[in-house]
């Protein structure tokens, strides 16, 4: 199986708050893959908030995006665009 890879920077103001874990974690476990979060020493799984929360990753960070699985290559695409997006927040 292989494993992707990508990255991708935080634009939102509040970076990855509960919020935004929450939209994250509920959207990655749509796929049928395993997704893991790195930033810096730290990696988390996509589907788990609390993780995804003691990443402490803010405004201008940029995160790699690790899958595998099935549905790998559509679930980094579709955290990709909910990133871009600013987890649909106004700012």
């Amino acid at each position: 199986m292989t494993r992707l890879e990508r990255q991708v920077t935080i634009c939102n103001k509040l970076g990855l708050h509960a919020r935004a874990a929450t939209k994250l974690a509920i959207l990655a476990s749509e796929f049928d893959a395993e997704i893991t979060i790195v930033q810096g020493q730290k990696q988390a799984s996509a589907a788990s908030v609390l993780g995804l929360l003691m990443l402490e990753t803010g405004m201008g960070k940029t995160i790699t995006l690790l899958g595998e699985g099935q549905d790998a290559d559509a679930a980094l695409d579709a955290i990709c665009a909910l990133v871009d997006a600013k987890f649909d927040e106004a700012s």
